[in-house]
């Protein structure tokens, strides 16, 4: 046995060494930040023994579609680094479960009851539903149930456990001592009515528990804090011990110093604030660490996607229609590129995710280390069993009129007779998708128009060539007739042929290619649909 594992262990260091050569040129940006990352460590490995990753939570809303976004894309940065370095890695999220409740969120039951809390930490706010000991670690247990949905590896930390337990008493000291040092990185930033009361510190009054953002009379360099209290009442205490929390910017940098961050990733309405956040790390003592601004999503129309405007898709939206790995892999694509994120994009994504799973099987090492789809699964990237493309099931419903996925089916199998339910379950779950995007998006919106003389001269010369079709059900025999029908009737571009087979038939836009439809939807039905329509 001793020896069946040692060959094992030396053809898997084996894979791993060429992968690792081929790693340190990919191009791909999860490798480039890796690269980045591991030039921190070129001299001597962290003294904690680990590279931490970070990702942070504000956990006044639910988990979004950015939050899947951020802690995905952390993870291929992770598991990219792991791939060029053996220091081992840790990934952190940060819930600043800390923050007064400034404001009432709308979907709790009885809002009303909670405005007594106004300000206080999220953790001392009673949970509304019932079922945890606050509203913050109601919010917390729902980031944890989302991440662990997913499969993510990380490992959650509360805000008030890290001041309450004293893990933040440290920089809150080395804060006071630094006080005017941190001061002046953060007045910089701040109109003059603003400077005026600003403080890094925000104490927890001693007499109502809230967050108090209150100017400092006095802040001693051993970490004693003098303030006004909500009566007026003067109030000297340590900033040690939960007594106090930091604002966020200077949280942010104290944060990194504290854990030892050494890569987070966030979004570009963050950048103005990198300087801020390095430069208190700096002054607390830290290194500050690699980061990765990313682009906004936008919305069909081009406009930021904010929560509270809910415009944009949801994750539940999202995952309605498609699988989390065609989400994963739109999250891949161009992180640096402002992306619209809209219902249009879930096909595409769904088809481009399968095509690189495809291609992945026969890739070299460098590009497999290249395709999206390593990125996403790792070593362990699974094949395709997809024999119908999303598109050409969403054709498929369309002029089937499916109303379940057992309609797609019957076509699928005459198609591919191997194919099952049981046998490709990615196939049957698409099914069932594209028979809900068809009646929720294209069913509403699907509008057939007249073809022109041109284009009904030839449509009925398609019919008339596949009514004498004796060619069975190549995909690619087909294309090429449907292809030379365009070319007789001299389409000019070819393409203004197609579109009007999709226009006029379809009642979509574009499509797949036709002889592929054909050949899924059968010949005599593909003649029966083309006459329905040409007499409608």
């Amino acid at each position: 046995m001793g020896h069946h594992w040692d060959a094992h262990s030396t053809t898997l260091r084996d894979i791993m060494t060429n992968l690792r050569d081929a790693a340190m040129n990919s191009k791909a940006w999860p490798f480039e930040e890796a690269r980045r990352l591991l030039k921190r460590y070129e001299k001597k490995a962290p003294e904690k023994g680990y590279v931490l990753f970070e990702t942070g939570y504000g956990p006044s809303g639910l988990p979004h579609i950015g939050t899947f976004g951020e802690v995905s894309r952390t993870t291929m940065v992770r598991r990219a680094f792991e791939i060029i370095s053996d220091i081992p890695t840790k990934l952190v999220c940060f819930s600043d479960d800390m923050d007064g409740m400034r404001k009432i969120p709308g979907n709790v039951p009885d809002p009303k009851a909670l405005e007594i809390y106004m300000q206080q930490p999220l953790t001392a706010v009673p949970d509304p539903f019932g079922t945890h000991d606050s509203f913050g670690a109601h919010m917390n247990a729902k980031l944890n149930s989302f991440l662990d949905t997913f499969g993510f590896e990380y490992e959650f930390i509360s805000a008030t456990d890290y001041y309450k337990s004293g893990k933040m008493d440290d920089i809150l000291l080395r804060a006071a001592e630094k006080y005017d040092d941190v001061m002046a990185i953060m007045l910089k930033s701040l109109r003059d009515e603003r400077a005026a009361t600003y403080s890094i510190f925000l104490p927890l009054s001693p007499t109502t528990g809230q967050v108090l953002y209150v100017p400092m009379k006095n802040v001693t360099r051993d970490g004693m804090i003098t303030f006004d209290d909500v009566d007026g009442t003067e109030v000297t205490m340590p900033v040690t011990g939960g007594n106090c929390k930091l604002q966020w910017k200077p949280d942010f940098g104290a944060r990194w110093a504290a854990l030892g961050v050494d890569f987070e990733m966030y979004g570009k309405d963050h950048a103005t604030n990198t300087a801020i956040y390095d430069g208190i790390c700096r002054v607390l003592g830290g290194k500050a660490p690699e980061h990765f601004t990313y682009e906004l999503f936008l919305d069909a129309e081009g406009h930021k996607i904010s929560k509270t405007s809910g415009n944009g898709l949801t994750i539940d939206e999202w995952l309605t229609y498609a699988s989390t790995e065609s989400l994963s892999y739109f999250m891949y694509l161009k992180p640096k590129t402002a992306k619209r994120m809209h219902f249009d994009v879930i096909p595409k994504a769904v088809d481009e995710y399968h095509q690189q799973l495809r291609a992945y099987a026969t890739q070299d090492d460098a590009g497999k280390l290249n395709n999206p789809v390593f990125h996403i699964h790792g070593h362990n990237v699974p094949a395709s069993d997809m024999v119908v493309p999303f598109a050409m099931l969403l054709n498929l419903a369309s002029v089937s009129g499916a109303e379940d996925k057992d309609t797609l089916w019957g076509f699928i199998k005459r198609y591919a007779p191997e194919a099952s339910a049981a046998t490709n379950p990615q196939m049957d779950q698409a099914a069932g998708f594209a028979v809900r995007y068809y009646n929720d998006f294209v069913k509403p919106t699907k509008v057939f128009r007249a073809p022109t003389d041109q284009e009904r001269a030839a449509i009925e010369d398609l019919v008339a060539r596949l009514k004498a079709w004796d060619g069975g059900l190549d995909a690619e025999e087909l294309q090429s007739m449907v292809f030379a029908v365009g070319k007789a009737h001299e389409f000019d571009p070819l393409r203004n042929w197609f579109t009007a087979l999709y226009e006029v038939l379809l009642g979509a836009s574009q499509g797949p290619r036709f002889g592929g439809f054909i050949a899924l939807y059968g010949v005599n039905e593909t003649i029966a649909m083309i006459e329905g329509q040409l007499t409608a």
